[in-house]
């Protein structure tokens, strides 16, 4: 049968899953496919199949939701299903490739999202996805520390083709939510920092609960370190109160099947519980999101939130899964390096890469203006302990005092 080829082969020569290939050959979308056991051999000069007609190089075929966030909606419906979900949209082109690059980044593959962003930008692409592109470009930037790749992001998602009152809201989200990842929160809209989400449509719901939630958890955190004044609001009494909000959020995202969702959900609450002192809570939440992370090897999520939680995510992942633990480390190297350049750059800021996870934690504590004697008693490390920390810290840092600590952090 020298004119046929396998599934396998035919995946490779139309650039498609081999799933792809058996399903449309088992919907008799291949002419000539003839199944061999539970194999499927396939006429080598076949055609890749169209989408029940429909031309498979269309751009301009509906997303499947109503966002750009794919990834974050009931797409991703179950743990360790991404490639049954990619190929499930393989009748979409576009659609495919936004929800892979997604999926990526998810994973951490950042020279892969480049570019699947670089990609759609390139091409004659519709609204949410020139929106998606543009912020997983920015994503990439953020992990490069390229604040020229983060102008071009913004250039592009400020392009994106308005039609409605609807599109000009999520484009002030998508750079809002863009903004949040480097913790500046200005650049919200109003109506989102009243948690009113109704000017979306509600394919966007699932992400703009994480952005909500991402929004919150920074303004309590700036609140912390003084560095925002609410009436009646100080230390971190915002911060333990944050899972309060963030824990119904993570219940209705388990309703929905929205996982990566709950994954992002959870690791913010578990920052809020951290930074407000509760580990328990916080090591519950962590524990959920690595087992729901793990069986698509989703790792990229959890290191975009090891920073916040000091060192309590490598001991999770060290009792759980020790042998992802050096992968964890170098992922959060390279999103570390990145991050500390393009933040420290747009806020003006020397955010200092060179702490330890302790002296990040005392130096934090500092800043949300505890005592030595508080931080040692917390910590369970010694009053001397507490203050060589604060004197590396400022070292480090290159900052002269305790109060200029939150500047390199």
């Amino acid at each position: 049968m020298t004119d046929m080829i396998t599934a396998k082969e035919a995946a490779q020569k139309w650039n498609v899953t081999p799933r792809y290939v058996q399903m449309a050959c088992k919907d008799g979308l291949i002419s000539g496919a003839v199944q061999w056991g539970r194999a499927w051999m396939i006429p080598a000069c076949a055609e890749r199949p169209s989408a029940r007609g429909r031309n498979t190089a269309d751009p301009d075929l509906p997303m499947p939701r109503k966002t750009p966030f794919l990834d974050m909606t009931d797409l991703y419906h179950t743990p360790g299903c991404a490639e049954d979900a990619i190929a499930k949209l393989s009748f979409n082109p576009e659609a495919q490739i936004l929800f892979a690059a997604e999926i990526d980044y998810a994973r951490g593959q950042i020279d892969k999202v480049y570019e699947k962003a670089s990609y759609l930008l390139g091409k004659h692409s519709g609204f949410y996805a020139i929106l998606a592109g543009g912020m997983l470009l920015g994503f990439c930037a953020m992990w490069r520390g390229d604040i020229e790749l983060w102008k071009k992001a913004k250039q592009h998602i400020c392009e994106a083709p308005i039609r409605t009152d609807s599109d000009r809201e999520i484009v002030a989200l998508t750079l809002a939510a863009l903004d949040s990842s480097i913790y500046d929160i200005t650049s919200f809209p109003d109506w989102f920092r009243m948690g009113i989400f109704e000017l979306l449509p509600t394919d966007a719901f699932p992400a703009a609960k994480v952005f909500y939630a991402k929004y919150l958890y920074v303004a309590g955190y700036a609140v912390a370190s003084n560095q925002l004044k609410l009436p009646g609001v100080q230390g971190t009494s915002l911060l333990t109160m944050l899972p309060n909000t963030f824990e119904p959020m993570i219940c209705q995202a388990m309703a929905d099947k929205t996982v990566i969702a709950e994954i992002y959900l959870r690791m913010v609450c578990a920052e809020a519980y951290h930074n407000s002192g509760d580990n328990a809570q916080a090591i519950r939440q962590i524990d959920r999101a690595i087992a729901l992370a793990a069986p698509d090897g989703l790792w990229g999520i959890l290191v975009e939130h090891r920073k916040a939680l000091d060192n309590l995510l490598d001991e999770r992942i060290a009792a759980l899964m020790p042998h992802m633990l050096g992968h964890i480390k170098a992922l959060a190297k390279t999103l570390s390096l990145g991050w500390a350049n393009l933040s420290g750059t747009i806020r003006n800021r020397s955010i200092s890469t060179k702490l330890t996870a302790r002296e990040r934690e005392v130096a934090k504590m500092a800043a949300f203006g505890m005592s030595n004697a508080e931080i040692a008693q917390a910590l369970h490390i010694s009053v001397a302990a507490v203050k060589q920390a604060i004197r590396l810290a400022c070292t480090k840092g290159s900052v002269s005092s305790r109060s200029e600590l939150i500047t390199i952090l």
